[in-house]
């Protein structure tokens, strides 16, 4: 603008230098003309470009600067302290429920179920008659073995009377051959004659001792009918089918007049019973928790079914041996069920108390940084030094993980680090506490 007001003002001298001199200036108009217009075009544009590039080149340099400040800042890292697990630690594992005694039920005669009278659900006393089987043959069996029982005695008492004849003959051939001897030696008799009579009396003896076998065998003929007799009566006495022990019945697969096979081999499962006024709860815990598990450990169960119900109970038994394929323990615990609340085959969750002398350290999950030398963690050392320390882990806690060798209490772990996070870099740490992540 004040090149035009020079432009003007060099006109406006030019213009009266010319009327004081009388020269004529009509051609200079158009020249005139051409500089307003040209002013009239650049100022319009020359005020854009200020507007647009101005603010621009303010942005661009606002952006630059802050580039600048962030490169040379501290990376900012969340950070948490290492801190000491508890000495008392819930340990809660997933459990099935069975009865403390499951038994199967089968005949031990051949029959037909005569009568019923117990059905699934019923809860049955120890001795009580669930069944009754009609044996038609094996009654016969037993008339029949009682019938060789009687005979037998009566062979016995045959063969009793065949010895006592043999005796009495062995003794009336001894006297004989005795006084034929005396005779013999006396020369009253011939020496044949004697010999006859010590022959016959041999024979005697010879009788007598098979007499004696025979009553033998008879004696054993009857020991063995009277033991056939009583297995068959015995045999009567699985007739009735009873409950080995107060339970429940849980199964039921025949009715009256179903033929019934003995043993479990060929037969047919009859009833099953199950004892549930104590139950037997089974976990497999995992080997970091296995050596922490011992008999007479106190236990809760709960099932989701059964809300507000907490059952107390005791470590029974362990396996003393982990599974090598799962590797964990198997664990039973014992509940007393006086109610049956619990019935055999329901999951249960059962929290088992751990104290342990030597807890494990924690860091938090997001801590842990897996690279090709192991399992790390990145520390925060003296003067805010970053430090990566290769840690054996121990359980996944979910929020948290156990850590059992390469760390100390109160040492300070970066939580999710990036890529900015390199050995030996400065970093600004702000503390986390574990439970707020």
């Amino acid at each position: 603008m004040e090149r035009d007001s020079e432009m003007l003002v060099e006109t406006g001298e030019q213009s009266a230098a010319g009327t004081r001199r009388g020269i004529h200036l009509g051609p200079e108009k158009p020249r005139r003309r051409g500089l307003l217009a040209a002013c009239a075009l650049g100022i319009p544009l020359l005020a854009l470009f200020f507007a647009g590039y101005l603010p621009k080149r303010r942005r661009q340099a606002a952006l630059e600067a802050a580039a600048r400040s962030q490169k040379s800042s501290l990376p900012v890292v969340n950070a948490a302290r290492v801190k000491r697990a508890p000495a008392q630690a819930d340990l809660l594992l997933p459990g099935n429920v069975q009865a403390f005694i499951d038994s199967p039920i089968y005949a031990r005669a051949d029959g037909y179920l005569g009568r019923r009278y117990a059905d699934i659900g019923d809860r049955a006393k120890a001795g009580q008659v669930l069944a009754e089987i009609e044996t038609p043959e094996l009654d016969e069996q037993v008339r029949q073995a009682r019938a060789s029982l009687l005979q037998s005695e009566a062979a016995l008492a045959q063969a009793e009377a065949n010895l006592a004849q043999a005796q009495s003959t062995e003794h009336l051939a001894k006297i004989t051959a005795e006084r034929w001897n005396v005779l013999v030696s006396r020369g009253v008799l011939a020496r044949q004659d004697g010999d006859q009579k010590q022959a016959d009396y041999e024979v005697a003896v010879g009788t007598r001792k098979a007499q004696e076998a025979n009553v033998n065998a008879g004696k054993n003929s009857i020991g063995a009918a009277a033991a056939n007799l009583r297995r068959l009566v015995e045999l009567q006495g699985f007739k009735k089918i009873t409950a080995p022990f107060s339970g429940l019945v849980t199964a039921r697969n025949v009715d009256v007049g179903a033929l019934v096979a003995s043993g479990s081999a060929s037969g047919k499962e009859l009833f099953h019973v199950a004892q549930i006024e104590v139950v037997r709860v089974f976990i497999n815990v995992p080997q970091s928790s296995a050596p922490f598990v011992r008999p007479g450990q106190p236990a809760e169960v709960t099932v989701q079914q059964l809300a507000g119900k907490v059952f107390s109970g005791k470590v029974a038994r362990t396996a003393d041996s982990l599974d090598p394929s799962s590797r964990t323990l198997l664990t039973e615990v014992d509940i007393r069920n006086p109610d049956y609340a619990l019935l055999p085959g329901m999951y249960a969750d059962v929290k088992l108390v751990n104290v342990r002398n030597q807890p494990p350290l924690l860091v938090p999950g997001d801590a842990l940084v897996t690279r090709a030398e192991g399992i790390q963690v990145a520390l925060v050392t003296d003067g805010n030094k970053v430090r990566f320390q290769k840690v054996r882990v121990g359980r996944d806690l979910g929020t948290e993980t156990e850590i059992l060798s390469g760390l100390n209490a109160g040492e300070m772990v970066i939580i999710n680090p990036t890529d900015q996070v390199r050995e030996g870099i400065e970093v600004k740490p702000v503390a986390v506490h574990q439970g707020s992540q």
